[in-house]
C-alpha cells in the first residue's frame, strides 16, 4: 500500500468515525527535516552558519 492509498483508507475511517481528515502525505516533512537538523546540530555543539 502506498502514501496516497494509505490516506485515502484513514480519511475514509476518520469520515466514518466523524474525526478530522489526516494531513496529505508529505505535510509536514520540511518541519520534521529542520528539527532534526536542529537537533544534530545540538548535539554536536553547532551553531546556524
Amino acid at each position: 500500500m502506498n502514501a496516497l492509498q494509505q490516506h485515502l483508507l484513514d480519511s475514509h475511517r476518520a469520515t466514518q468515525r466523524g474525526e478530522p481528515a489526516p494531513p496529505l502525505p508529505g505535510t509536514h516533512d520540511l518541519a520534521v527535516l529542520r528539527a532534526v537538523v536542529g537537533r544534530i546540530r545540538a548535539a554536536l555543539g553547532l551553531r546556524r552558519a
